[in-house]
């Protein structure tokens, strides 16, 4: 059980503190492609569009999961909680008030990993419309 602890630590913790950084990484990447974008080069509005959104699918990905992912570990910090006071049979307080905080701080994470990505979709989401819709008021489509 005590590798159940090291899954919910560095297992869940981690993949969500990699998910958060490489949605950041994607943000970053799309915000400075839409700064320097010149719409004379694409040839239609479907080609432009398919351009603009590219990657921004990995965020929204993220920001749907990771809550999920946080829950995950909610429910194996609980289990490792609930296995602990089983197999020790005393219900010392210590014990499970770590194993608790263990679970609510994967939930923590899930949420520090998804809130922010959703508000960096929304934000990336608005900007491609606000750049096709100037595509289309140049080009009249």
């Amino acid at each position: 059980m005590e590798n159940l602890k090291y899954a919910v630590d560095y297992g869940v913790i981690g993949l969500l503190t990699i998910l958060g950084c490489w949605a950041v990484l994607v943000a970053i990447e799309r915000w400075w492609f839409y700064a320097r974008v010149d719409p004379a080069q694409f040839s239609g509005l479907q080609t432009y569009e398919v351009v603009l959104t590219k990657r921004l699918v990995i965020i929204g990905t993220i920001a749907a999961n990771a809550p999920y992912i946080g829950l995950l570990g909610t429910v194996l910090g609980i289990m490792l909680t609930f296995h602990t006071m089983g197999t020790t049979g005393a219900l010392a307080v210590s014990s499970i008030m770590i194993g608790l905080s263990l679970a609510l701080k994967a939930t923590a994470v899930g949420l520090l990993v998804a809130i922010p990505c959703v508000v960096m979709n929304n934000v990336l989401r608005r900007r491609v419309n606000e750049l096709l819709t100037l595509y289309k008021v140049q080009h009249g489509a």
